[in-house]
């Protein structure tokens, strides 16, 4: 069961680093306007103003996506039956939140939990502590890009829960997708989720937007690896779900 503000405040354990600085920026900023006079106080009661609505505005944003949204209701599943009993491999990079509620919402099915984290080429901080937090879900294991521990054309669904986005490196994306396409049966479905490098997510988080794949990107991928969109599904502007089939 999700806490009511557990998504907030995973943001803020995660990225305490960038929050902290953002809260000294802000003080120094909000102490500088109240001691000095004219063009400077000016000057940084603008910078203080700025400062807290770059340091805000994504707190709002996240508690809307991941504590007020349908996000965790996983979407681009919603439509399997509560007595499924297909085979579904989960991908995760180092912080696993979907597993659990897949295996709760479908326990008939096969559920394989896997890795692909690798701290020399996913590089952000954020995943470490999020691990030292959150232990893996029970049986997880290890993967590659390759996928090479699974049998060509073994799953009914392969869903990528917020993220193939920390794979930066555009052969490996490629891998990745070929990997999918070869371990999915011809029926099967391949389900992203993920927030995207567009407007919406720039006016939320500002240059951390930088993160996330544009739409384009993440469509060129798709239709390179021989997959095609059969539904897109927005959980709050800022969440994007692609439903991807074999062509």
């Amino acid at each position: 069961m999700r806490g009511r503000y557990e998504g907030l405040l995973n943001v803020v354990r995660f990225n305490w680093p960038k929050y902290g600085l953002g809260v000294i920026v802000l003080v120094v900023m909000v102490v500088g306007a109240c001691l000095l006079d004219g063009e400077f106080a000016s000057a940084f009661k603008v910078i203080a103003t700025l400062s807290g609505i770059a340091l805000l505005l994504p707190l709002l944003v996240s508690h809307w996506i991941y504590d007020r949204s349908a996000l965790y209701e996983l979407p681009g599943l919603s439509h399997l039956p509560a007595d499924w009993t297909g085979t579904l491999l989960n991908l995760n990079a180092g912080f696993d939140e979907s597993s659990a509620i897949i295996s709760e919402h479908w326990p008939l099915c096969r559920l394989i939990a896997s890795d692909f984290y690798r701290a020399d080429r996913h590089t952000e901080h954020s995943i470490e502590r999020a691990r030292a937090r959150y232990p893996p879900f029970p049986g997880t294991m290890a993967v590659t890009a390759d996928l090479d521990v699974l049998e060509t054309g073994s799953m009914d669904v392969v869903h990528a829960f917020l993220s193939l986005h920390e794979v930066r490196d555009v052969a490996e994306r490629e891998r990745w997708f070929a990997s999918i396409r070869r371990v999915l049966r011809p029926e099967g479905r391949c389900i992203i989720t993920e927030h995207q490098r567009d407007l919406p997510n720039f006016i939320a988080f500002n240059f951390g937007f930088l993160h996330f794949h544009s739409r384009s990107s993440w469509l060129q991928a798709f239709r390179d690896a021989g997959f095609r969109v059969e539904r897109t599904t927005m959980t709050t502007p800022f969440i994007t779900t692609y439903t991807l089939q074999l062509r």
